[in-house]
């Protein structure tokens, strides 16, 4: 059975209130009930509930890089009054862990029933470091959709794998429908879907419609009720750990070549590494490994000096004897801040004999 519409039930009940009073004061007030009526309607034509466009699972498999800049100067300020967001940024930026995932096919879904109304897909996937600017002026969001939904709503998905989208200009889109897949086209250097939400052609940042200004954790969400735990806000978010048999770079890990150097008693080095986002300056990392015979290696950081979009944490050694130790090792990352432990990691490998 469908909801019933809230419209009808309130408009129900006053008209019962204003039986009981009297009818013949209805004239009196018959005016209230039709502006009530309206702002009813106002506020149900606002709403758009919306689905994840992206197939993954946020914290998990992919992980909101940036949010909606909601600071009017040239600071940035997220809904939660953090820094997980760059100078004017107008939408939310959802990264996959790297280049190889990427290849597999990540898919991007409409988050709404709507209709496209504006398409591209022939750039090429090539990060702006290399491409430059002046390549894509214009055509900054690369490949992907523009999609217009009831009332004045509008979704767009920029950033696909060229040759990827699957929609064209005048289809229709049903939620959840698949669209195109991450990529790195136009104003982007790691792989990522950029989604904007636009009601009237005004930018709205869905973690926080019609949040006050300088509030904090104000305003409604968009997303749908059962996204409700996936879209909590994480300040600090951990979207890579392991070990390896070198000391990785961040090039590696993004390119998801560091998978491809797993540890053995053999190898030449045991390092264990973690990628996080969202640090802040004043931050305090620490990376230890725990080997079969107790402690292995430690490797303490100085307290940042500014915020970090990203940071990758490497601690291990070269191997001096004939072999690693056989057994289990184990890692534990922490972050603390002001003496405060705000993120926590722990993993592990077994070193298995040949």
């Amino acid at each position: 059975m469908p909801a019933p519409d809230i419209r009808h039930i309130l408009r129900a009940k006053l008209e019962y209130r204003l039986a009981a009073f009297g009818w013949s004061r209805l004239k009196y007030l018959f005016p209230i009930l039709l502006l009530l009526s309206g702002a009813i309607g106002a506020w149900a034509s606002e709403t758009i509930s919306l689905a994840l466009p992206i197939k993954c699972q946020l914290g998990v498999s992919c992980f909101v890089q940036n949010y909606v800049d909601h600071d009017v100067s040239d600071r940035v300020r997220d809904y939660a009054c953090g820094r997980r967001s760059y100078d004017g940024h107008d939408g939310t930026d959802i990264r996959i862990r790297n280049q190889e995932i990427q290849k597999q096919g990540v898919a991007v879904l409409a988050a709404a029933p709507g209709r496209v109304i504006g398409m591209r897909n022939d750039m090429d996937d090539v990060s702006i470091r290399t491409a430059g600017k002046a390549s894509i002026a214009g055509k900054e969001c690369g490949n992907g959709a523009l999609i217009k939904h009831d009332d004045d709503w509008a979704t767009q998905y920029c950033h696909l794998a060229k040759g990827s989208v699957r929609l064209k200009v005048g289809d229709a889109a049903t939620t959840g429908q698949p669209i195109g897949l991450v990529g790195l086209s136009g104003d982007t250097e790691f792989f990522h879907l950029h989604f904007a939400v636009r009601y009237r052609g005004k930018a709205v940042d869905p973690f926080a419609y019609g949040a006050a200004e300088n509030s904090c954790g104000g305003g409604r969400s968009l997303w749908a009720t059962s996204l409700a735990e996936q879209m909590q806000y994480r300040p600090r978010e951990v979207i890579d750990f392991g070990f390896a048999a070198l000391a990785p770079t961040m090039e590696q890990v993004e390119s998801g070549e560091v998978d491809k150097h797993p540890v053995t008693p053999g190898s030449d080095a045991f390092v264990a590494y973690v990628r996080v986002i969202g640090l802040q300056a004043g931050d305090q990392q620490s990376l230890a490994v725990q080997g079969p015979a107790g402690a292995f290696v430690t490797n303490n950081l100085p307290a940042l000096d500014r915020d970090k979009a990203q940071f990758l944490v490497i601690a291990g050694k070269k191997r001096t004897e004939a072999a690693w130790p056989v057994g289990r090792y184990i890692a534990m990352y922490r972050v603390t801040r002001d003496g405060s432990e705000v993120l926590r990691k722990t993993f592990d490998v077994e070193a298995r004999p040949r």
